[in-house]
């Protein structure tokens, strides 16, 4: 887990730092684009679980295309922090699937 107290920008960052080496394990390669992308994502991310702000409903069946690596790599991405919900992870995920096809 990453700890709680530390900065947004800090958080931010060492989670970057894990999903990088998460990428490189899996062959998964990004562009520059993509990196801005799942940076901007990850940040107001973190946000959330600094706030506790909710993200809307999501359905599941919505990502039915996304392949189980990628939702793989988002829930063990959520499950950096303590409390934010599981669906944050499909959308993260869609990060993650776009990033594969490269």
């Amino acid at each position: 887990m990453i700890e709680d107290n530390l900065k947004p920008e800090l958080v931010t960052e060492q989670t970057i730092k894990i999903i990088n080496n998460w990428l490189a394990e899996h062959k998964i390669t990004q562009d520059e684009v993509q990196k801005a992308m799942l940076f901007s994502h990850v940040k107001a991310m973190v946000e959330r679980a600094k706030t506790l702000e909710k993200i809307p409903e999501v359905d599941p069946t919505l990502f039915a295309e996304i392949s189980e690596e990628s939702l793989e790599l988002a829930r063990k991405t959520v499950k950096l922090f303590d409390n934010l919900p599981m669906e944050e992870a499909y959308l993260l995920a869609v990060h993650y699937e776009v990033a594969k096809a490269n």
